[in-house]
Order: C-alpha cells, then structure tokens, then sequence
C-alpha cells in the first residue's frame, strides 16, 4: 500500500515537473523570442532615429557620405546619402568606393606585420637596413617607431614646399609626387624632426615609406600585396591601391569642397597618388568584411595581432601630442597610438579607431572591441564630421553603463 502510495506520489510530481519543465521552458522560448523581437524592433526603432538624423545632411543633389553600423557580427544599419558625383548624380550606397584617406594606414599597417609573421621584416629592424643609401639618422628609426608614429621623419608636405621655393612649382594635381620621390626628398635630409621614439608625431611619411617597405621586401608592388595577402583572401573584391592611369575605381564616388556655400570637385591633389599613408578606395560591404577579419583574426592569430592594440612606449609626458592631431570630435579618444589605429583602452566602452580626411574625402572607423560594435562613416565632402556622426551613431548602440 505504502510503496502504491510513494509510486503514485512519485507519478503525480514526475507529472507536476514535466509540466513545469514545459512550463519553463514555454516560458524561456516566450521570453527569448519576446527579447529578440524587442531587441528587433529596438535596433530597427535605432535605425530610424539614425536615418532621420542623417537623411537631413545630404540631399539627392548633393555629395553625401555613407553609413555602417554592425552590433554582435551583424549589419543593423547600411546606407547612403547623397551623391557620387555632381555629374552623374548616381546616389551612394554600399557598393560606392570612397577614397579611404588615412584610413589606409589600418592596411599598410597589416601588411607589415604579415612580413613581420612571414619572417621576412622585424619591428626593431633599422630602416637602414630595409633602404641602405637612407642617412645616417634613419639607423636609430625602426619599423615599430614608424608604424607607431614615432620615427620623427620630416613630413613630405613640408620638403615639398621648401624643394617648389626654390625650384618652382613641380609636383600638381596632374603631376602629383609619387612613393619614390617621398623617399628622395627624405634622402636629402641629414636629420629627424626628433629622435626616433622620443615623441609622438602623426607622420603621412613614415607610412610612406612602410608601403615602400612591403614592396621592397615582399618583391611586388604594395597594391599588389595588399591584393593577394588582404584584399583577395577577405573576398573585399572593389578595394584597391588607386594608380591614375594603371587600374580604375569602379563605382567610383569623387571627392568634394564647399566654396562660397557651393560644392566644388577637389578629387585630387598633388599629394593624391602616394599609396602607404592614404592611398586605398573601398565600400561599406567590403570594409564590413574587414571588420570581420579583424574581429575572427582571420590574417593573423590574436597573438600575432596584438602589437596593433598595444599603446606605443614613449619616455613621460610625450603622449600630450596625440589629441592635437585628432579632429575636435574624437579628441577625447585618443589616449594611445598602435599600428595603424588609436586607442581608448581605458574607457568604459574601449576602442581602436581612425580618421582619414583627405582633398575632397573624410572617413572614420570606430571599433569597440568588448561591446562589439563597429561604426564605419566614408564621405566624400569636407564639410561634415564622419567621427561626429560615428560617435552618434555608435551611442545608439552602445550598452549604457
């Protein structure tokens, strides 16, 4: 009778918590779907904040700018605003190739550092080593102080203008200064702007002649190593190191100035075709591939990648400099420099990013590596603010904290 009694007792709560194991979990389905439809409707709630913030700035007869934002992996905001060029008056979308500007340097960066993987390039390698007839102060200047930023090289701009004062006009927008002659010009000097790795500078010649390096080493041009090593493996099949009169840019947006509140074509400069430090086109659908690549280490292990998200060493009091070669928007990102990025590491939502602002371009890219969110903003006029916009468009998504 007992034993009766505990078996139907034992049946009845066997019952009970299969019915409450379905219960549970009834309820735990509701609960993730009613959570993912929330986070649904919250993201696509975002999305229209977003795009009625933005669709204000650019209108169809204008040049404009493009938007990306990715949360978890995912794409929850693409499009574009605006004009390719006043010409055809093509609107921009994702498929557009914008000039990256010193967006670049993410790549000419990776690029080095897959050398540096192959064996073939270390980071305390003198750049002496790499081009021998370089004077005698590029001895103490190493591969790391270069992709850092801290080599102290002359800026190219400024030994350009001192060669036209005494020669005359010599390099223009049809005639522009190529990688070769950067390094020419540098040649000439007998000295830094200071030692190498005793400051922070932000140097468009040190990233120069980085690109100068990986075709040296890797004996092919740098637009065709970034092509084999980055661009072709990551599927990015519209990015390309832009050569006036070599390859072409489909989809092709150009770039931009506002003169006397009209828009003006400035697409290229004198100092458009040098390659390593601003000289890749690309899109938001192949950029998305490279936020990827970057987020499941795909080119190189999380090991192999770190020295890119490790602060450049400096003696005390040199990293002053870093914000003042930020635009005022981002100012308060920029607490270190690594390969190709800035950092905020120490911030509650921590980030690498970088800016590109270039004759007729801007662009930015925001990566907040624990929140996974990326913000990618490429325009192709020089009167809005892609760090600005990025920055608003990442609140939007980013955890509250």
């Amino acid at each position: 009778m007992t034993s009766h009694h505990h078996c139907s007792q034992f049946f009845h709560f066997f019952v009970q918590s299969r019915q409450l194991r379905r219960s549970i979990c009834i309820l735990f389905i509701f609960c993730a779907t009613t959570y993912s439809a929330f986070a649904q409707s919250s993201s696509k709630e975002l999305s229209k904040q977003m795009d009625s913030a933005f669709s204000g700035i650019a209108s169809h007869d204008t040049p404009g700018f493009a938007v990306l934002v990715k949360k978890d992996g995912k794409i929850v905001f693409e499009k574009g605003y605006g004009v390719r060029d006043l010409r055809s008056k093509t609107g921009i979308d994702a498929q557009t190739n914008l000039r990256l500007a010193s967006l670049t340097k993410q790549f000419t960066a990776m690029a080095v550092m897959l050398l540096v993987h192959d064996g073939k390039l270390r980071y305390d390698q003198p750049l002496t080593d790499i081009f021998p007839e370089f004077p005698a102060f590029g001895k103490q200047i190493t591969v790391r102080t270069l992709l850092n930023h801290a080599g102290g090289l002359p800026d190219y701009e400024d030994l350009m203008d001192a060669a036209e004062k005494t020669k005359g006009s010599i390099w223009s927008a049809e005639k522009q200064i190529q990688d070769a002659e950067v390094l020419q010009l540098l040649e000439k000097e007998s000295h830094g702007k200071f030692a190498a790795g005793t400051k922070w500078e932000y140097s468009n010649s040190g990233y120069v002649v980085l690109g100068l390096m990986v075709a040296k080493v890797s004996g092919i041009s740098f637009g065709k190593f970034l092509q084999e090593r980055i661009f072709r493996p990551l599927k990015m099949k519209h990015t390309l190191v832009f050569e006036k009169g070599k390859n072409q840019v489909v989809n092709r947006a150009y770039g931009h100035s506002k003169k006397e509140n009209v828009f003006v074509e400035t697409d290229q400069s004198s100092t458009s075709a040098t390659q390593g430090d601003g000289g890749i086109y690309s899109n938001l659908e192949d950029l998305s591939r490279w936020d990827d690549a970057l987020r499941d280490h795909t080119l190189l292990s999380e090991k192999d990648f770190l020295p890119a998200i490790t602060p450049a060493k400096l003696p005390p009091g040199a990293e002053a400099r870093l914000a003042e070669d930020v635009p005022d928007s981002l100012r308060g990102h920029a607490s270190a420099y690594g390969f190709g990025w800035f950092l905020n590491l120490q911030d509650s939502h921590p980030a690498m990013w970088h800016y590109g602002d270039t004759m007729g371009f801007k662009s930015a890219i925001l990566r907040y590596t624990r929140d996974q969110v990326t913000v990618i903003v490429l325009c192709n006029r020089t009167d809005i603010d892609p760090g600005a916009l990025a920055l608003k468009a990442a609140q939007l998504f980013l955890p509250v904290n």
